[in-house]
């Protein structure tokens, strides 16, 4: 299993046995990352395609330069640009994106809704948030989460979900806090996360009130040592 990623503080794990190092991944200040984001033209999918792959570059120098600065390997995944609904994983169920690990490939989906509506931040987190994603398979947490998944009830499975996705969400705030002035949003971080806490309620990343927290607490501790949901409080992440 694998221990808890970051400083500051102290080493917190997953549950199981902690690796060293891991502790050290991604602590400290985070410096400002400059990122060339293009801007999005409605209705044109080659534009929102571009967008994708440079919001892909920024988070692979981020997460890159974090992983190097604490003697760890880094690789950074496939990215997937699609306006269909097949993946390497399978059939996409649901909009947006999401991350295969056996592939370690994030897959995109440009849907008509977007392409209506461009909201520049809410496409921008399609990218960071499954980008946490690959930083828990890197580091060995998505493999700790479904040893503890598959043999685990259903209201315990539940519980698991909630806190692996509430853990890649505040990685995305993380990410945020280093690279949100170059992407810029069109909207005030707490107009933001006001959006995050009125958004609808899912049963496998639970509550908005909850994800809004998590990201806000990456995005103002500015390292992943803020991001321990394995060890919170069930109200937070449920």
């Amino acid at each position: 299993m694998v221990a808890g990623l970051l400083l500051p503080g102290p080493a917190w794990a997953v549950p199981g046995t902690a690796q060293p190092g891991l502790s050290d991944v991604m602590g400290g200040d985070q410096p400002r990352l400059t990122c060339a984001i293009p801007p999005i033209r409605l209705g044109a999918t080659a534009s929102l395609r571009s967008f994708h792959r440079a919001m892909a570059r920024c988070a692979d120098r981020f997460w890159s330069g974090r992983f190097a600065a604490a003697g760890l390997p880094y690789s950074p995944p496939e990215v997937t640009i699609t306006t269909g609904t097949d993946s390497v994983c399978g059939k996409i169920t649901s909009s947006g994106a999401h991350y295969c690990p056996e592939q370690r490939t994030i897959v995109v989906r440009i849907t008509k809704q977007e392409l209506r509506d461009p909201f520049r931040m809410n496409i921008a987190h399609s990218i960071a948030h499954e980008w946490g994603h690959h930083v828990q398979e890197l580091t060995g947490v998505l493999n700790a989460q479904s040893a503890l998944y598959w043999p685990a009830s259903d209201k315990a499975r539940t519980l698991l979900s909630h806190r692996l996705e509430m853990q890649a969400e505040c990685f995305a705030g993380v990410f945020y806090s280093a690279t949100l002035e170059s992407i810029k949003p069109g909207i005030a971080w707490e107009e933001w996360i006001e959006a995050v806490r009125q958004a609808e309620e899912s049963e496998i990343h639970g509550k908005p009130k909850n994800l809004a927290f998590w990201q806000d607490r990456g995005y103002r501790g500015g390292a992943t040592g803020f991001c321990n949901t394995w060890t919170a409080n069930k109200a937070k992440v449920a």
